[in-house]
């Protein structure tokens, strides 16, 4: 298995298995570091509910980018998330009370923690931003899952708009095969900047080719579970 990129890789940090990104952190991590985070999980895993106003788990997250350093907070963040067992409201208010980093850790985190659709409500508020790093994060496993056809869509064309690359698109492959609607928002797209006299983004006729209903089908993939496994 390849290493994952614990330094904010959106991809990685949703799609690796929580004990796998732990050991992986914990081995860039300095001495202080790396017993700080080991202390937060635990307390995390052994008080998980709200406790006073805000849990302890929560303050721990908002302290990673501070004991961890800002390259590594993000995976940080999302092992707190997951050993604290944080349900939809939890990361709810996480989200909405947090920071950017802290809103896109939640991101992150959702693949392993939530298995229906309920925290859509976040990767939604996170597309209508242009904050790139977020937009990259809210593209992940989770909305590949449960994003509609038309949400997804605009997704898509939302990070062709904003410069976010089309790897951070988690499944594109699979989605965007055989997608008509999908190539027809594409070529329109590619037309106004022509018109405009703007060049058109590379990724964009990369994702067009993935609609060619002509194309070979990508191979069907197992879905990942809430654990981080493939099922």
């Amino acid at each position: 298995m390849h290493a994952p990129d614990t330094r904010g890789g959106p991809l990685s940090l949703a799609l690796t298995a929580p004990a796998d990104l732990r050991g992986h952190l914990a081995a860039q991590l300095g001495t202080a570091a790396r017993g700080w985070l080991h202390r937060a999980l635990d307390e995390a895993a052994a008080h998980p509910g709200t406790h006073g106003p805000i849990s302890v788990w929560e303050l721990r997250i908002a302290e990673a980018g501070r004991r961890c350093g800002a390259e590594h907070a993000d995976a940080a963040r999302v092992l707190i998330l997951h050993a604290a067992h944080a349900d939809v409201d939890a990361v709810t208010r996480v989200y909405f009370q947090g920071t950017a980093a802290e809103r896109r850790a939640v991101l992150h985190a959702l693949p392993h923690l939530v298995p229906g659709p309920d925290a859509l409500p976040l990767v939604e508020d996170a597309l209508r931003t242009n904050d790139t790093r977020l937009l990259a994060a809210a593209v992940g496993p989770y909305a590949a899952r449960h994003l509609d056809s038309h949400q997804w869509r605009h997704a898509v064309l939302k990070c062709l708009f904003t410069g976010v690359p089309v790897d951070a698109v988690a499944e594109l492959d699979r989605r965007a095969h055989r997608d008509a609607e999908l190539a027809r928002m594409l070529a329109d797209y590619a037309d106004e900047r022509t018109a405009a006299g703007r060049p058109v983004p590379e990724d964009l006729h990369r994702v067009l080719t993935l609609t060619d209903p002509t194309a070979t089908p990508p191979a069907p993939r197992g879905i990942r579970g809430t654990d981080g496994k493939e099922s």
